[in-house]
């Protein structure tokens, strides 16, 4: 069995783990980074297929598989995790999420200057308005008619309720993911990147082979994996976890370090009781509003795909609902809209309504030892009583969202070219038979000094030396936007505790 070492071992290269590894490159550091799927090499290489580079719309292959009942939840499984399988939206949530946090180093101060780094290597634009598909332009005519502020900049900290063009990480219409803008300078040099490994457990931390303690980082923490059939041993003095919300926590239960209960109904020994792992599961749930496409967009989308770039998302909105409890925005209404050649949605436009401060929440748990094993999945959507009078807030907010997706979508501007409505929204049971995810979950190795919490405010694992975590598990609350820029953050942030 060969075995593979170096000072510093990344799991996952993702949007997270390709800036640990990369930033820890830069300086000289012996890192090795694994990612369960293909490693397609730099941008220019020429090996990346066409769908993982368009930005016009979301990849669907190189997935992971997930499922739970009817929700389907893609997570990417190749180089750049979901920076290279995404919509491409670079948003950073707002400087209170980060102080809600209440954790030490991650304040809105702390994190603005990240995110700064982040926007430049992720290479974020907005949109300009002659990019402006037919579709979108007219949502932009819409929302000024309708007294809506426009924003300048969607990608900032301190914006308010807007709507506007999206900030994007587009480089040309290549979708521009966290492997190009962190790795491609450091390739050949200190960094070792090995794909296609599967890792199954931590078998031994602190240098001893027993299940954890008080000892320093400063042993050797040993992975049982595989690549490509064979096994492997992995070894590193310290070991980053960024396998992402799902992957990152199934391989600390599949080590026996996570809820006892938990680990017992997979059949998994206790080696380090943790109650928190897999837990505080979370996700901006989603539903929306739909329309058929009319003949006469269906043409211009159609005339305007043949000739140029038309990306099927390019303009968001901000809201305030009833029940926000702080003043700030806590709704996304997100139009989604490109002709059939680009898209999944077969002559259909969706405006999309997102709660941006979900109090729902789930869990995500191993179903046996095996990692090949499918997880049980339940992001618990719509299973909050946060309301004063015990009803779901999370509902509240999607329900006066949907308000501002008909009012775009029957304004004159719009109303002209679409058809007619396609599902009646206008009841909590439909809202309710229809929820999803957002593509934005988080959660489930939340830092802090709590019973649940899983990290410190370092990423620390706690009770297991040499083990860190570098992804969106660790966020003990999600910001209220997408997650990719702050996923990309986080990586900054926890290389420079390395």
């Amino acid at each position: 069995m060969s075995v593979v070492s170096a000072e510093v071992v990344v799991v996952g290269a993702g949007s997270a783990g390709c800036v640990v590894a990369g930033r820890l490159a830069e300086q000289g550091r012996d890192v090795l980074l694994l990612e369960a799927g293909p490693d397609y090499g730099p941008v220019g290489s020429g090996r990346w297929p066409a769908e993982l580079l368009s930005a016009r719309m979301l990849a669907t292959t190189h997935d992971w598989g997930y499922t739970s009942g009817r929700w389907v939840f893609e997570r990417a499984r190749v180089m750049g995790g979901c920076s290279s399988h995404n919509g491409a939206i670079a948003a950073v949530g707002h400087r209170a999420d980060y102080d809600g946090w209440g954790l030490p180093g991650w304040a809105g101060d702390d994190v603005a200057p990240l995110f700064q780094q982040v926007i430049e290597r992720m290479r974020v634009r907005a949109y300009e308005a002659h990019e402006a598909g037919p579709f979108h332009a007219r949502c932009l005519d819409a929302a000024a008619d309708l007294g809506w502020t426009i924003a300048s900049d969607l990608c900032d900290l301190d914006a308010g309720a807007s709507f506007g063009l999206e900030t994007v990480n587009v480089v040309g219409h290549t979708r521009w993911n966290a492997g190009f803008a962190y790795l491609d300078h450091v390739r050949g040099g200190s960094l070792r990147v090995l794909d296609e490994v599967m890792v199954d457990r931590l078998v031994a931390w602190d240098g001893s082979g027993s299940s954890g303690g008080t000892g320093s980082s400063g042993g050797t923490v040993r992975l049982a994996a595989e690549r490509r059939g064979e096994p492997i041993v992995i070894e590193g003095g310290t070991v980053v976890l960024a396998g992402g919300v799902y992957g990152t926590p199934l391989l600390l239960e599949r080590s026996g370090i996570g809820a006892p209960e938990a680990l017992s109904a997979a059949g998994v020994q206790v080696r380090v009781a943790l109650p928190g792992v897999g837990g505080n599961l979370h996700d901006h749930s989603m539903v929306h509003a739909d329309r058929r496409v009319g003949p006469v967009l269906q043409q211009w989308l159609d005339e305007a795909a043949a000739t140029g770039f038309l990306p099927e998302e390019q303009t968001l909105g901000k809201f305030v609902s009833s029940v926000s409890t702080d003043g700030l925005y806590d709704t996304h209404v997100f139009p989604v809209c490109a002709s059939d050649q680009t898209s999944f949605l077969h002559g259909r436009v969706h405006v999309e309504v997102a709660c941006m401060t979900p109090r729902s929440r789930g869990a995500v748990h191993i179903s046996s030892a095996a990692p090949q094993a499918h997880p049980h999945i339940d992001h618990g959507y719509l299973n909050d009583t946060a309301n004063p009078d015990g009803s779901s807030h999370d509902l509240a907010v999607l329900r006066d969202g949907l308000v501002h997706a008909e009012r775009l979508l029957q304004h004159p501007r719009l109303a002209q070219v679409l058809g007619e409505r396609l599902t009646d929204m206008s009841t909590d049971s439909a809202i309710r038979d229809t929820v999803t995810h957002y593509y934005h979950p988080v959660g489930t190795c939340a830092m802090g000094d709590g019973p649940l919490a899983v990290c410190d405010a370092d990423g620390r694992v706690h009770g297991v030396p040499g083990v860190v975590v570098a992804d969106v598990c660790l966020m003990p609350q999600i910001p209220r936007g997408n997650t990719n820029l702050p996923a990309v953050m986080i990586g900054e942030r926890i290389a420079l505790t390395l």
